[in-house]
């Protein structure tokens, strides 16, 4: 099985997202986490995004990166330009994959808007995810 840690910003949102969607396509394949130096709490709309999809994240919290330090990873995978430039050094041989998506938390619209916002974004790293499954 191959270990994935998915780096973002807050670990709130597009690595929440990435994390659930990466599992869910190949749960058998790959063990993954999520986390960041300053992890917030994973965004209410983040849950109901998922859920849509039939993926429960109700349960799961932000984490930290320092959680994860001694831990030997196949990938690590960046999902914002932040995470990309400020990503920490881990001592092993990894393949590093970034792609980075905007963060749906970062506009203060209307909840309609924002909601539709959040599901544009969860279905670009739900194809992403997917795409990476295919190809490792």
């Amino acid at each position: 099985m191959k270990n994935i840690i998915v780096l973002c910003n807050w670990n709130s949102c597009r690595s929440q997202l990435a994390e659930a969607y990466l599992q869910f396509f190949w749960k058998e394949k790959f063990n993954v986490v999520s986390a960041w130096i300053n992890p917030k709490w994973i965004h209410p709309l983040t849950i109901d995004v998922l859920k849509e999809d039939w993926i429960d994240f109700s349960n799961k919290k932000s984490k930290h990166i320092n959680e994860f330090l001694d831990k030997k990873f196949d990938y690590i995978i960046t999902v914002c330009d932040k995470a990309k430039e400020n990503c920490p050094f881990f001592p092993w041989n990894w393949k590093r994959i970034h792609k980075s998506f905007k963060d749906p938390d970062s506009f203060k619209w209307n909840y309609d808007e924002k909601i539709n916002f959040f599901r544009k974004i969860r279905d670009e790293i739900k194809n992403f995810s997917k795409e990476f499954v295919i190809n490792n």
